[in-house]
């Protein structure tokens, strides 16, 4: 039986955010981070849940695969295998995955259709390939890549030496062609470790180590980006400076030595949070003026119309708004999965591209690449005892419209729908959804379930043709990467999304592309008049969102979650929860017995 289609497989893995991304004759078929299967955030280590997921999604096994290509920006996937040989690395290979990864076809695979890439290369393609444009320019810059001496493409050299680390890289593209016109590398800073990477002299590499100096966490870059509107303008002295087109970090002086300290009681009642909050403004407002003049300069030496952005600080969705507006291009895209984990579909575009020579036909016009999960499966999640005896499910023929009345009584919901996004943004299809009309939802939102800092602004989801008439700019931001200031005459109709600064992360909602989300923000206009509603991560604090029907339903037991909506069940709280809820999770962990109501007791399959 002749062969029906031709997959390529892309990776990112061992360090954070592992990955998989399989593509069907050039067009995604699924993609998936790790850390929604294992539940542990930004996971790393070996890759084997990923591609099974995406093998099983699909129907397949391995030897369907034509074609596998790799990247991890700490070393060439080959050379990594071969020193976790010998080397014990458990932050990159766990001691329990260890046993299981050598005995993968994958690791150390001498095939010749196994395949691995360098870092902003796979950055790039994940970036262009996939954009609606034919042609234009690429923008990648992220905390760190691969070294100078792993850099697979040509590019204009300027000195680096072979240590030095990939920060910047930009690129003309034309169909299938790709030229890099310019890279920044980092030179290696004296210290051990992580400490080398936050003494790095670049754009990601600061933003990191402020994080860091403010949070005790390098991958805190999206709170310091929230924090920011709440610093004092020149206040501190610059962290980043461009001088004749040459990014320059200044030293960081004495005047900064009021790091965060893991033992210096609660961090929101610190005395040194005036100086986190003017620090933050000052590295935010750097950031956007050093990324506008690398724009601003594309454009003119390029003529270029079209802007694609990709790379860890692509999600800084402020400094997005500046260069959409700002920077003088026709149409700018961003890679929805713009860090660590959308290295995986550039590396399986790289492959389809560049190895098989095939054409471009795919546009990412949405992020809904999970796996389907079936009404049996979703009812399956609530059929252990334990479980039933705490809900009162049941099946609504418009769940759209009663949820719509749920969310006008103030009710905070758990959204459960359709395919799962990729990337770090819930895009509407495992959210949880409210009112923004009134400015408490806010800290209702944070009380009940998500536990994070009160300074954190809420998110709002729009429909696409109210967009203009509710937020500034002309834009499109389908996928929460660009913050619009919110016209002064609705900031009063939906507090609980308005930032301090006036401005919102707008996701902008399209029949085409998310119709079950399109018509219940249709449902809440009918009711209330406002075509927007808060979206934010189906979530509590320090977890990765929300995958299957059983980790739903395991964080709605478990939280202030009024109501779920999985597809079109209607889930509420019995008086049972109080008493039954606290026995489980005093005497077991609530997700694994929500878990083992599947047949199998796993957690993928088709």
């Amino acid at each position: 039986m002749p062969k029906q289609h031709t997959y390529v497989l892309g990776l990112n893995v061992y360090d954070h955010d592992v990955s998989a991304c399989l593509l069907r004759d050039g067009a995604i078929a699924y993609a998936i981070s790790k850390e929604r299967i294992t539940r542990e955030k930004h996971a790393s280590g070996f890759y084997k849940e990923v591609i099974d997921y995406c093998l099983s999604a699909e129907g397949i096994t391995l030897d369907d695969v034509d074609l596998v290509v790799r990247n991890s920006y700490i070393l060439p996937v080959p050379e990594m295998e071969e020193r976790m040989l010998h080397q014990d690395m458990p932050g990159f290979l766990p001691i329990a995955e260890r046993n299981e990864a050598i005995k993968h076809p994958l690791f150390r695979s001498k095939s010749n259709n196994v395949v691995s890439i360098s870092h902003h290369l796979a950055h790039a393609y994940s970036a262009f390939a996939v954009s609606p444009f034919k042609d234009g320019v690429v923008m990648i810059v992220d905390g760190v890549g691969n070294y100078q001496a792993d850099a697979m493409e040509s590019y204009p050299q300027d000195g680096a030496s072979p240590l030095a680390r990939e920060s910047e890289s930009y690129y003309r593209f034309d169909d299938t062609k790709l030229e890099c016109l310019k890279k920044v590398f980092m030179e290696p800073a004296r210290g051990l470790l992580s400490d080398e990477f936050y003494n790095m002299p670049g754009l990601g590499a600061l933003y990191s180590r402020v994080s860091t100096y403010v949070f005790g966490d390098w991958n805190k870059c999206g709170e310091l980006m929230g924090l920011a509107p709440y610093g004092r303008r020149e206040q501190v002295g610059h962290l980043l400076e461009m001088k004749d087109g040459t990014l320059h970090v200044p030293f960081w002086g004495e005047e900064n030595r009021q790091p965060f300290v893991l033992d210096s009681g609660s961090w929101d009642k610190s005395p040194t949070m005036r100086h986190w909050e003017d620090i933050a403004w000052r590295v935010q407002d750097d950031t956007e003026n050093v990324l506008l003049e690398r724009a601003r300069w594309l454009r003119e030496t390029t003529g270029a119309k079209n802007l694609c952005i990709a790379g860890g600080v692509a999600l800084n969705c402020v400094a997005n708004g500046r260069i959409a507006r700002e920077a003088g291009f026709k149409n700018v895209w961003i890679q929805p999965a713009a860090g660590d984990d959308g290295i995986a579909i550039g590396c399986a575009y790289y492959g389809w591209l560049k190895i098989l020579k095939a054409r471009r036909s795919f546009v990412m016009d949405h992020a809904y690449v999970g796996r389907r999960y079936s009404d049996a499966e979703v009812a399956a999640a609530l059929q252990n005892f334990l479980v039933r005896i705490q809900v009162d499910a049941r099946r609504s023929d418009n769940i759209c419209r009663d949820t719509a009345k749920l969310l006008a009584d103030q009710r905070v919901i758990g959204w459960f729908q359709d395919r799962s996004e990729f990337g770090p943004r819930a895009l509407g299809n495992r959210s949880l959804i409210a009112d923004p009309r009134k400015a408490e939802m806010k800290d209702i939102l944070n009380s009940r379930v998500k536990h994070r800092q009160a300074f954190r602004p809420f998110a709002p989801i729009v429909l696409a043709e109210r967009m203009k008439e509710i937020f500034e700019g002309e834009e499109d931001s389908p996928y929460m990467l660009i913050a619009k200031p919110v016209r002064p005459e609705w900031r009063d109709k939906i507090p609980a999304i308005v930032h301090v600064d006036g401005s919102a992360r707008v996701q902008s909602v399209r029949e085409e592309t998310n119709p079950m989300l399109y018509r219940l923000l249709r449902e809440f206009e009918a009711l209330t008049g406002v075509p927007v509603l808060i979206n934010t991560s189906f979530n509590v604090k320090g977890e990765p969102i929300i995958e299957t029907p059983q980790d739903a339903v395991s964080c709605f037991l478990t939280t202030g979650i009024d109501n779920l909506v999985m597809h079109d069940t209607l889930v509420a709280k019995t008086a049972m929860h109080k008493v039954v809820t606290p026995v489980m999770t005093t005497f077991g962990d609530v997700a694994t017995i929500v878990s083992s109501t599947t047949q199998d007791g796993s957690r993928g399959g088709s």
